[in-house]
């Protein structure tokens, strides 16, 4: 493992997913899912995410549509925060949810529009 790639992937995990989240799931991590922890940290936040190539909030909007696409609500939550952390709108998270609908599938659409709406009311950018 490199010291140096965790530490950025924790430090950019941290600022996108917020800081009490994933402390939260490092320090629940055990002996069987601390590898993966450390594997996303490393990997997809210290590699990918760090890379100039497209900013965090490109990334953003480019997961919204691929965790749509794969049908994963609880990912979509994080993400959802995430996009507002890196600086999307309520709107632009619509558009990017109404596009899934079309290339997607309704069905995962209509998942993704109601966990997003949850998500969003919690962080108090809908009422």
């Amino acid at each position: 493992m490199s010291q140096e790639r965790f530490d950025k992937g924790l430090a950019k995990r941290r600022r996108v997913l917020g800081a009490e989240y994933v402390d939260q799931s490092m320090r629940n991590a055990d002996d069987f899912t601390r590898p993966l922890q450390q594997l996303v940290t490393e990997y997809c936040w210290g590699e990918i995410w760090n890379r100039e190539g497209l900013s965090d909030r490109d990334r953003s909007v480019i997961n919204l549509a691929m965790i749509t696409a794969l049908n994963r609500p609880h990912e979509l939550r994080l993400h959802v925060r995430g996009a507002i952390n890196n600086g999307l709108s309520v709107e632009e998270i619509r558009e990017v949810l109404l596009q899934t609908a079309i290339y997607c599938g309704v069905p995962a659409a209509i998942d993704a529009f109601r966990q997003a709406r949850d998500v969003l009311t919690e962080m108090g950018e809908l009422t």
